[in-house]
Formats: C-alpha cells, sequence, structure tokens
C-alpha cells in the first residue's frame, strides 16, 4: 500500500511532455510549441530574405490627425441662400452670362414680384418671376416661383409679341434644385424654342 501512494506520488510530481508545453489561461506566457505559422528563423532573416522586413517588422499605427477625427461640415451651398439674394447674387448673373454664350446680346433680365400675366391665371395673384426680353423686345419668357423657394413649385412662359398664352411645369421631376440646374433647364426650354443660336 505504501508503495502504491509513493508511485501515485511521483505520478504527480512529474509532469508529462504535454503538461510542460501546455500554457495556462491565467499566465500571458507563450509557449515552446512549435507552431505551423512560425517563420524559420533562417527565412525570417530581413538581411537574408528582403520580403521578410515587411511581415516581421512591427506594425506602427498611424496617428490620427485632428482634422480627419472630427468630421468635416459642409459648407454652405448658394441654394442655401434667401430665395432673394441667391435670385439677384447668384442666378441671374449666371444666367446672363450663359445665355450670352449662346448668341444672345441684348438679353434684359428683372426679378420682379407681379402677377402670372398668363390669360386665366390672375386670381392666383402675385409671384416672384424671372423676366427675360431679347431679340429687340420680340422675345419674352418668365421663370415663376409662387412658392419663393427655388425647391418649390416653378413655372415657365414665353411668347413672341403677345402676352403667353400657356403656364408650363417647369423642373417638377427633380428633388433638388441647384444652381446648374435652374440654368441647364431654363436653356433648355429656349433652346426648345429655337430662340438660341442659329436656331
Amino acid at each position: 500500500m505504501a508503495q502504491q501512494n509513493n508511485h501515485e506520488q511521483a505520478k504527480e510530481a512529474t509532469p508529462t511532455v504535454a503538461e510542460e508545453h501546455t500554457y495556462s489561461t491565467d499566465s500571458p506566457e507563450a509557449t515552446d510549441i512549435p507552431n505551423s505559422n512560425a517563420l524559420d528563423p533562417k527565412v525570417a532573416n530581413p538581411q537574408t530574405n528582403p520580403n521578410t522586413a515587411k511581415t516581421t517588422a512591427p506594425k506602427q499605427e498611424k496617428p490620427v490627425s485632428q482634422a480627419k477625427a472630427v468630421k468635416k461640415e459642409k459648407a454652405p451651398g448658394v441654394e442655401d441662400k434667401p430665395f432673394a439674394d441667391f435670385i439677384q447674387q447668384d442666378y441671374l448673373p449666371a444666367l446672363q452670362k450663359a445665355i450670352a454664350a449662346k448668341g444672345v446680346k441684348d438679353l434684359q433680365l428683372s426679378f420682379v414680384k407681379q402677377k402670372i400675366p398668363v390669360r386665366g391665371m390672375e386670381q392666383l395673384g402675385e409671384c416672384w418671376q424671372i423676366v427675360g426680353d431679347f431679340a429687340d423686345g420680340v422675345r419674352h419668357f418668365r421663370l415663376y416661383f409662387p412658392d419663393e423657394n427655388i425647391q418649390g413649385k416653378k413655372a415657365f412662359s414665353c411668347y413672341e409679341g403677345k402676352q403667353p398664352s400657356v403656364l408650363e411645369s417647369f423642373l417638377i421631376d427633380e428633388r433638388k434644385v441647384t444652381l446648374e440646374l435652374l440654368i441647364w433647364g431654363l436653356l433648355q426650354r429656349l433652346d426648345a424654342q429655337k430662340w438660341l443660336g442659329r436656331n
């Protein structure tokens, strides 16, 4: 019996090979068990194998710049200005330049609040309008803003000589109206009348 107890004590005192190489979860130390992912020291030497310099070099963290850490706020666009300021300061000068580039030399533009001059629309009252006259006062167009907002309802009319008889919707399918879109839309509409360039 004493011999059996001595044998059991000897077993407990002598660790097995597996126990020697097994690491404890409560200890941060690594084991010396060979790993198939470990590089051979001869191959991993960056002096003899330059390809390993990238893989074995310690990874350096890039400092986060304060400019990137703080999300950049988008500068407000010209379209965010108050309606009248946007029309007078940005839209009218840009429209004058764009129509002049199409060959119209005598364009007169104005921004007025008055009744819609289309027959049957007088009851709508006054609204802001861009009035354009050219070709020696023969050709006229108007762009209407009944909501006093470029993102709101817009209408268009044009005529030669007489008062306009038709009021058309203008850029109604656009989700966001920009300065460039307002210019493009009006140029397209005047070009459809064959009023621009050599038309």
